[in-house]
């Protein structure tokens, strides 16, 4: 084994907490939700991601380091870690959050919100029924979609195969 091959094995293998993280979550399926009590999700998260998941605020436009995330992977819910979005969907819409035109089948359920007055179509995880944004009839085709996330209500997983080549 050389010393490259060796340096890409102890970079995969230390992102093997969070992996075994996600794959205990993800032993609940959209079919039997992850529903907690508010105590318990505020005990989990940080307190902005807690925020928006679960009283459904907004975090500050261009506050997201997700806005910049141009690498293959996917996006999952920082609650539950259920896949929500792939990379491939993701495009830069300008609004300061990070923004898709398609959601992975069966990753989000939609409901009308009318904290603003006029209403608006608001999308939350199906498995943990975290709040992650607005989707809006402005986005590029072939929807026609753009899925406003806010970056706190997420994480990145990169893809296992495109993990950078380290330098002997």
């Amino acid at each position: 084994m050389n010393r490259r091959l060796s340096l890409k094995w102890l970079f995969a293998a230390s992102a093997l907490p969070a992996t075994m993280a996600a794959m205990a979550w993800t032993r609940e399926t959209a079919a039997q939700p992850a529903r907690r009590s508010k105590s318990e999700w505020a005990a989990l998260l940080p307190l902005p991601a807690y925020r928006v998941l679960f009283e459904e605020a907004t975090e500050h436009p261009g506050s997201s380091p997700l806005n910049r995330e141009k690498r293959d992977g996917t996006f999952v819910c920082a609650a539950c870690y259920l896949p929500l979005f792939d990379s491939s969907k993701k495009y830069e819409s300008g609004t300061g959050w990070p923004s898709f035109w398609q959601p992975l089948p069966g990753a989000v359920a939609t409901r009308t919100d009318f904290i603003m007055i006029v209403p608006r179509t608001e999308y939350h995880c199906t498995r943990c029924g975290g709040h992650q944004g607005h989707v809006f009839d402005d986005g590029p085709q072939p929807t026609g979609k753009r899925y406003c996330n806010n970056g706190v209500a997420l994480k990145f997983v990169p893809r296992a195969d495109k993990l950078p080549e380290l330098r002997a």
